[in-house]
């Protein structure tokens, strides 16, 4: 058979292939059912069940989602889930049997989740891309996502549904966690590093994985911050902001992309044949797969409205450029009845099994369609991905005050570990996380005592209370150990954890117990919107408890959303945000508390003092205005920001030349210094404003970023070039244009903290 023959060209393997099929396996090609559904665990045997093996010899399956996904929504757990012999294993099973019992013998495509490390039990644990944005660390970016593609494709996984490149404006959105930001250039730069990191060299080898772009787009623009609410934004931003990230990724070699839920001007990107077709793949030349989200086809007819039934909905999503639908069980249905009544044009079925088809080429399945269990058990959770780990998580926590009490000192005083976050690891970790054993993620309270470990009678530990319960009774013990210890350390936040069974924490006590009646104190992750920005619970009244005893206060935020707390910005002695910083987050806290990792990361959000202020992001216009009645409009830290243990200067900012053309470069060179006393990593930050446009531009944008490591004394010239890639806009006819005149060039340590110096384009 030809399109068996890997000495073939893609195109023409599965023009080959396409042609022995019947419209019943074209379509088959489309549907994507549940993994973790095909098959039944017992007593660590795999039986794939008779529903999947009928659908399989039918002919009606093209691939499977979250085969190896455990979390609350699968069902699966510890003790019912696969360990990664187990889960490759299993895998194998599955592919076997597809390869065996249909006709043409076509690989399923195994696509899985891996926002910040594989969904699967046992997988390493990355933190959160929020975190990830704030170490301003491509390259380290990209290694991390080596590793996670090693340890998909360890057990069989040939595609992941990630990276998640939505613009963050309203960040009380439940899924700002899943983001790098609120800046699209910042964006685009990691879109690109995961790409390279994902896919690797070489698609059809064993340590790559594709990469799914999501949410195609404006999904972080939405409505009141609600999740999957409309985008009320123009063409002009839609093209320049949430749609730069996307096309940085494309050009990469991205291969598959996931249209968002929300409508754009009433258009659902479902069933919005521009965006997919005009743009996507007719602008930007895109020639993958185009996947919906989970459920995307039945918003169209229950949620959206703009189908009248599942079969409407189906055709229309199949015409405007969709392929498959995530876990899309009727939608096969659908598309054959509508092939069978005339109302579907087969040509639209062969043109999306046959972009399916291609990507399984690319993969290289058909020639290795198998996992390698012991591949999986050397590589997944491996010591060296856990050091990975807690490498990025120190990298991209951001110290946002110090009075001088940090770093502390590890040999003398006492420590009172206090706070919901303290010793919760599943609040650590971020939305979609599988199951953890105990000893596989190391809190804050671990981290602290690992630190101290030859003097334990240095810490101490109370909850104080739960993230969002408005019980008190854990105030006592709290007070009692903070009067007792020279400095404290509160961790507060957020949790994005799902009912993992964990059971409770008492508060009087601070032990773990088993309750009936566990609260859960989930208050982000998707789905979970909020009206405010404030700390849940009794959080805030726990702080004030605890700052009336005279000690000194470092808060430790853990979260996934930005947290608006005027009160503890004043009177905390220092404040660090980690964010959920994953599984080895405990070890990167304590390493920068106690000064053996000096602070490095910086803000990718502007934190606002009021959820009032909102949006607050930076990236905006003059003519916006500046201040409220009761205050100014800027953030309390303003995007870019984040202190460390030393201090750096800048001088000498020069551009040359001058004066360009509009299709000349200018190189931007400044020199930045270590004068305090240890070594750091600073971020520098270039910026751009265009000063007269015919289109109003915003105030100012990032336009490059050098993170950069100084000894003591040590000084670096840091240089950027600059061109039209940087200067252009979208113009008023809607393409890019460098304009010439005046552009303002601002280099420095934040967006509001920059030296500044003029560039001149001249139109010849």
């Amino acid at each position: 058979m030809l399109y068996r023959d890997r000495t073939q060209p893609v195109k023409k393997r599965t023009e080959h292939l396409l042609g022995l099929m019947t419209p019943e396996e074209k379509v088959g090609q489309l549907v994507q059912l549940f993994g973790w559904q095909t098959y039944d665990h017992t007593d660590g045997t795999i039986e794939l069940t008779e529903d999947f093996k009928r659908q399989i010899r039918e002919g009606g399956v093209g691939a499977l989602y979250g085969t190896l996904r455990a979390d609350p929504w699968t069902g699966v757990t510890l003790e019912s889930g696969l360990d990664a012999r187990a889960g490759a294993e299993a895998v194998n099973s599955i592919q076997r049997y597809a390869l065996e019992h249909s006709r043409l013998g076509i690989p399923l495509l195994i696509g899985e989740e891996c926002s910040h490390g594989h969904m699967a039990i046992g997988a390493t644990v990355f933190p959160v891309p929020l975190l990830i944005g704030s170490t301003w660390n491509v390259d380290l970016y990209r290694e991390m996502s080596r590793a996670v593609a090693r340890e998909t494709r360890a057990q069989g996984g040939a595609v992941t549904y990630s990276p998640v490149l939505d613009v963050v404006r309203d960040p009380r959105w439940g899924r700002t966690e899943e983001c790098f930001g609120e800046d699209p250039y910042l964006i685009g730069e990691y879109a690109v590093a995961s790409v390279e990191g994902l896919q690797g060299e070489r698609l059809d080898c064993a340590s790559s994985v594709g990469a799914t772009l999501k949410h195609f787009v404006a999904y972080g623009s939405s409505e009141g911050g609600r999740n999957a609410g409309p985008a009320h934004i123009g063409k002009r931003e839609l093209l320049e902001v949430d749609m730069y990230p996307f096309r940085k990724a494309v050009e990469a070699g991205a291969v598959s992309i996931m249209p968002a839920y929300n409508e754009i001007d009433g258009v659902p990107c479902t069933t919005n044949r521009e965006l997919l077709e005009e743009i996507l793949r007719g602008e930007w030349g895109f020639e993958g797969m185009v996947i919906t989200d989970c459920g995307a086809i039945d918003m169209l007819a229950s949620g959206h409205d703009t189908a009248d039934s599942g079969e409407d909905a189906a055709v229309q999503a199949l015409t405007a450029g969709i392929d498959m639908e995530m876990s899309g069980v009727m939608f096969g249905g659908y598309l054959l009845t509508a092939l069978r009544s005339g109302r579907l044009d087969e040509k639209l079925v062969d043109q999306a099994a046959a972009r399916v088809l291609e990507l399984k080429f690319r993969l290289g399945l058909f020639e290795q369609p198998y996992a390698d269990p012991d591949v999986a058990e050397q590589v997944i959770g491996s010591a060296e991905h856990a050091e990975l780990a807690r490498s990025v998580a120190a990298e991209g926590i951001v110290l946002l005050k110090n009075n001088g009490v940090l770093p502390l000192s590890k040999d003398k005083g006492t420590v009172a570990v206090i706070g919901p976050n303290a010793d919760i690891g599943y609040n650590q970790l971020g939305d979609y996380t599988s199951p953890q054993p105990r000893d596989r993620v190391t809190t804050v309270l671990a981290g602290i005592r690992a630190k101290l470990a030859a003097q334990p009678e240095r810490v101490a530990y109370a909850p104080g209370c739960r993230i969002k319960d408005s019980s008190t009774e854990g105030f006592e013990l709290a007070r009692e150990v903070a009067a007792d210890a020279d400095i404290i350390v509160l961790a507060l936040g957020g949790s994005s954890a799902r009912d993992f069974g964990e059971g409770s924490i008492d508060l009087r006590t601070g032990a773990s117990k088993v309750t009936e009646n566990a609260l859960s104190d989930m208050d982000c992750g998707e789905g979970i919107d909020r009206m405010s920005l404030h700390l849940s619970g009794v959080q805030l009244e726990l702080m004030k408890e605890l700052k009336a005893l005279g000690k000194p206060v470092v808060v430790v935020y853990i979260n996934g959303r930005p947290i608006a707390e005027p009160w503890i910005d004043e009177q905390a002695d220092a404040i660090l945000e980690a964010w959920y910083p994953g599984q080895e987050g405990g070890h990167a806290i304590a390493d920068i508390l106690f000064g053996d990792v000096n602070p490095s990361g910086r803000l990718t959000l502007s934190l606002p003092e009021d959820v009032g202020q909102l949006p607050v992001y930076y990236l905006g216009k003059r003519s916006r205005g500046v201040r409220y009645l009761e205050g100014n409009s800027q953030p309390r830290y303003p995007f870019g920001f984040g202190l460390s243990y030393t201090e750096f200067s800048y001088s000498g900012l020069q551009v040359e030349p001058a004066v360009i053309t509009a299709d000349g470069t200018a190189e931007v060179t400044v020199e930045v210094e270590n004068t305090g006393s240890r070594s750091g990593a600073e971020v520098v930050q270039l910026y751009i404003s265009d000063l007269v446009s015919k289109v109003t531009r915003p105030a100012k944008e990032l336009k490059g970023f050098r993170k950069i490591v100084l000894e003591p004394g040590e000084k670096q010239k840091v240089s950027f070039m600059l061109s039209a890639e940087h200067l252009s806009y979208i113009g008023p006819d809607y393409k890019l244009v460098v304009e010439p005149g005046s552009f303002r060039i601002g280099v420095g340590r934040n967006v509001n903290d920059t030296l500044n110096i003029d560039l001149t384009v001249t139109e010849d």
